[in-house]
């Protein structure tokens, strides 16, 4: 099959393209992100992918993201639990324990064995979660005692079972959450990695606080905007204090309707948190497109993340169904600094090459997103076989 071909659906497939030399694509260029130069501005989004077995880090992990990894590209490892407390899905990475550090270890060296940057995504999934996956089977604790909607996989990823009734943390427990990111950002650094990603979108943790759905308390993180992003700021200074400012970013999605977690004024929280993280210098946020909620409309005025561009000062990460020409179209336009992918990054390692040739892309498998299997729609999509025109 040759390039610009309709891809079949065997990603197994291997494809024969020329290398054509042409203008600078947006997407390939270079950029600086702080202390890091990137050669180019596509960027591997943080994707579970449940094949952390007990929770610790294997070593098939390795080769999937070395696979990804380029000379100066970045990497977001999946979201990693901070505490036991943080779990909710099958086989899900976490970052607390010496055993976990140490299996980090070889896989954060194989991606900067390829020249990439590599940060790690720290999380909590609240409420998100199943006494099961609790330590001696208590409630998941969350801003609330409000039930998620929905349903998640047990730990062995058999039957489905509704969202266990959460337990809203007491005042004085909020503190002990925060302590939980700062340390994990510590372990993450002593795995090697270049830095942490606070997982603050998609109905999780900070997200239930930031929600106005989802956050009905009445002590100072919650009500006004200004306190359901009180935890999130808490997050961001201990973390930046610990790792460096430089070495911090957070992924927002104030538009979303996640597992319950909607805001009845989203472009004010995104536009609250834009502002207020510029005091602290970090690293980028990484804020993630309207378009990419879930079961409701968005406004025309609202379409958009312009508005959080503008208030945002520092590097801007945006995700959210990206494509090569959207991409593209993005970065000219100045409405990001990079673009995030994740269902193409999966399905195809190669991903900034395909860009570069205009290439098909392999399909991705939806069934495989969430197996356990170290190897089938893991580490066996195919790469390009490119051949080089002298």
């Amino acid at each position: 099959m040759g390039c610009g071909q309709t891809p079949s659906n065997d990603q197994h497939e291997h494809h024969q393209c020329k290398v054509i030399q042409g203008k600078d694509i947006p997407l390939l260029t270079p950029f600086k992100l702080g202390g890091f130069q990137l050669k180019h501005r596509v960027v591997l989004a943080p994707l579970t992918r449940c094949r952390s077995y007990g929770h610790v880090p294997q070593p098939h992990a390795a080769i999937y993201y070395s696979q990804r990894a380029t000379q100066g590209g970045l990497l977001i490892a999946e979201a990693t639990a901070v505490s036991p407390s943080g779990l909710g899905y099958p086989h899900s990475p976490g970052i607390w324990s010496e055993e976990q550090v140490e299996a980090w270890k070889p896989i954060v060296q194989a991606v900067h064995d390829k020249g990439a940057v590599f940060f790690l995504q720290i999380w909590h999934v609240g409420r998100v979660s199943h006494t099961s996956y609790q330590p001696n089977g208590q409630a998941p604790v969350s801003c609330t005692n409000r039930k998620a909607p929905g349903q998640l996989m047990l730990p062995q990823g058999t039957p489905m079972a509704d969202y266990s009734p959460p337990r809203a943390l007491e005042t004085h427990e909020i503190a002990g959450v925060v302590e939980d990111f700062r340390l994990a950002a510590r372990n993450a650094m002593r795995a090697g990695f270049d830095g942490v990603e606070l997982h603050g979108a998609h109905g999780y943790l900070i997200d239930q606080f930031f929600k106005d759905s989802a956050n009905d308390r009445t002590d100072e993180y919650g009500g006004s905007v200004e306190n359901r992003c009180r935890f999130a700021l808490e997050l961001v200074e201990a973390v930046s204090k610990e790792v460096g400012a430089d070495r911090v970013g957070i992924r927002l999605s104030p538009f979303s309707d996640y597992v319950g977690a909607v805001d009845s004024n989203p472009l004010q929280l995104g536009l609250y948190m834009a502002e207020e993280l510029n005091r602290f210098n970090i690293l980028y946020a990484h804020f993630v497109e309207p378009r990419m909620r879930v079961g409701a409309a968005i406004a025309p005025e609202a379409a958009g993340i312009w508005p959080l561009r503008k208030a945002f000062k520092g590097t801007m990460l945006v995700a959210g169904g990206y494509g090569r020409d959207d991409g593209n179209e993005a970065i000219t336009a100045g409405k990001t600094d990079l673009v995030v992918y994740g269902r193409h990054f999966l399905a195809n390692p190669d991903l900034p090459k395909r860009f570069e040739l205009n290439s098909a892309l392999n399909v991705y498998d939806r069934q495989t997103f969430y197996t356990p299997d170290p190897v089938v729609g893991y580490t066996d999509y195919s790469f390009l076989e490119v051949k080089v025109v002298a």
